[in-house]
């Protein structure tokens, strides 16, 4: 069983999530490798994929949707498990009693899932560093903006056990699929 762990990551964090999930499934006997989403030129030779992308603006970065929209009907016929990185905190509801991991599902999951059939799509916690260069308009109009910026909590958020525990049920996952 070989695996592609794709990801669009901005900053790294979504990288450091994927590259994470890849050795927990080599860890559990699964031939992995993460790679960029924006790397993949084909998905041929592949048996099952775990593709991710950092969520701006309630948005996946467009590497990600691109790789899942251009190769949805192999990707359809394979294991698929998508997810999301970006809300910042570690509180399970939010001041308005929501769950900051539902809020934050991407406009495109739903489509996305359908289209290929994913078994899954999980939200995990970001990271945030106040002092990283900005890209892309939110970040830089955001920058410039020092309350916006001091309302959002600082640090690493990304819970490496959650991370690993959904990685490690992958692998049992696969461990099931039948070869071809």
């Amino acid at each position: 069983m070989h695996v592609l762990v794709a990801y669009a990551s901005r900053h790294g964090a979504t990288r450091g999530i994927a590259e994470r999930i890849a050795q927990t499934l080599q860890a559990a006997g699964v031939d992995a490798e993460a790679r960029p989403a924006s790397s993949v030129k084909g998905v041929a030779g592949y048996d099952a994929f775990v593709i991710g992308s950092a969520a701006y603006m309630f948005h996946w970065l467009k590497d990600a949707v691109a790789l899942v929209r251009r190769n949805r009907a192999v990707l359809a016929g394979k294991p698929v498990w998508l997810f999301s990185s970006g809300p910042l905190g570690t509180e399970a509801l939010d001041a308005k009693g929501r769950d900051p991991k539902e809020a934050a599902i991407p406009k495109e999951i739903a489509e996305l899932r359908e289209a290929v059939g994913a078994r899954d799509h999980r939200v995990f916690f970001g990271v945030y560093e106040r002092d990283r260069k900005p890209i892309g308009l939110a970040e830089r109009f955001v920058s410039h903006m020092p309350a916006a910026r001091e309302g959002l909590p600082e640090g690493d958020f990304r819970d490496w056990p959650e991370i690993e525990a959904w990685a490690a049920g992958i692998a049992r996952d696969l461990q099931r699929v039948p070869p071809g």
